[in-house]
């Protein structure tokens, strides 16, 4: 929002999509003016409509989630952003892609799960989706008029969380408000925990395999605490290609919005990127026996199957129980990975196959946990 607010004369924002928050949806709808609005809660969407001025009459409200679906088909948007978390969004990308809208996404859950069955126009995922995640944002830019072919192999970076230095027998005293507090990145609740216990980056090369067709051995994750430099590309004939840059959302989100131009961020209040301050760069390997999560997801890698799916579902249950003071830090992945050992049931044979497996694992999670009904909050 804040790239189009700087740069009117480029983009008009012709609807705005939420869950539940009223008050943030009225802030924006005073500033954009956009046709439609969608809130997926109904009773949100109720109180909303209640509470515009006679200035909004104009303004459609819409509610509920099959309303999404309505704001991606409109023949009025070219461009679509999608930066939910969760699988709610499978349906709207589907529509967006069979739309032949542009667009940009933030969500990894819905590759994750959906991937497989994505690629239906044989034309790469990195073709069709502007990937609006730094690390994925950062290898996609390095991949522009590339050919598949050529690409050995890619590297996403990773902070290394608030804990990347703690000692392990300090994990059991990990509070979420000591969680939540990210080093480098201002981000939500639950892709906050994600990035403590490293499962973020486990989920990213999952998106990853699937965004940029490659297989599991040619994505990893190295740590690079500075989180300057955001992706790493090397090639078949030994150069290496990287994006760096100052840690800020919005310049992914000015070139997945912008491409195949680039806007002059001058104009926004991002600081300049100082290569000597950074320097030298630091690399370290992953410890995943600290953090058993990436290890958990690249073992998934390997066997995709059901378990892309299964772990969507269990993480999420996860986190929130961990966020609710149900389990502790260390307990994360232990669930996650109970959830993942106990299913033996066939590999799912399509989206709608892959979404009841997520169910399956927030239900078997959930019990392990000890909610008698998982609701995120």
């Amino acid at each position: 929002m804040d790239i189009c607010r700087n740069f009117p004369e480029y983009f008009t924002v012709r609807s705005l999509a939420a869950r539940t928050s009223t008050g943030k949806m009225d802030s924006l709808i005073r500033e954009f003016h956009p046709a439609f609005v969608s809130l997926t809660d109904q009773e949100a969407s109720n109180r909303l409509r209640k509470n515009l001025s006679s200035q909004d009459q104009d303004l459609e409200v819409l509610g509920g989630e099959e309303t999404l679906l309505d704001l991606v088909q409109d023949p009025e948007v070219d461009h679509v952003v999608i930066a939910s978390s969760g699988i709610s969004s499978i349906a709207s990308l589907i529509g967006a892609m069979k739309g032949h809208k542009e667009i940009s996404l933030a969500n990894k859950e819905s590759l994750v799960v959906a991937g497989p069955w994505l690629d239906t126009e044989r034309k790469a995922l990195w073709n069709r989706i502007r990937p609006l995640d730094s690390e994925h944002n950062a290898i996609w830019q390095c991949l522009l008029h590339e050919d598949q072919p050529w690409i050995r192999r890619i590297m996403l970076t990773a902070s290394g969380g608030p804990f990347r230095d703690l000692p392990a027998q300090e994990f059991s005293a990990i509070t979420p408000e000591k969680a939540l507090k990210h080093p480098k990145w201002n981000m939500g609740r639950k892709i906050s925990i994600d990035s403590a216990t490293l499962m973020n980056k486990g989920i990213e090369i999952l998106e990853a395999i699937f965004l940029f067709a490659l297989p599991h051995s040619a994505v990893s994750a190295v740590i690079h605490p500075d989180s300057f430099i955001h992706g790493i590309v090397e090639f078949i004939d030994g150069s290496m290609k990287m994006v760096a840059g100052t840690p800020d959302m919005r310049i992914p989100a000015a070139i997945c919005l912008s491409y195949p131009e680039r806007l002059d961020i001058n104009r926004m209040t991002i600081p300049e990127p100082e290569l000597v301050s950074h320097a030298p760069f630091l690399f370290q390997e992953p410890d995943q026996i600290r953090f058993p999560c990436l290890r958990i997801a690249q073992d998934v890698a390997r066997s995709m199957g059901p378990y892309p799916a299964l772990l969507i579902g269990a993480d999420e249950v996860a986190v929130q129980a961990f966020l609710d003071g149900r389990i502790s830090f260390p307990e994360i992945p232990e669930k996650i990975e109970t959830v993942l050992e106990s299913y033996n049931g066939p590999a799912p044979q399509g989206i709608e196959d892959a979404v009841s497996l997520v169910g399956w694992a927030k239900r078997t999670c959930s019990s392990l946990c000890g909610i008698n009904r998982f609701s995120p909050n």
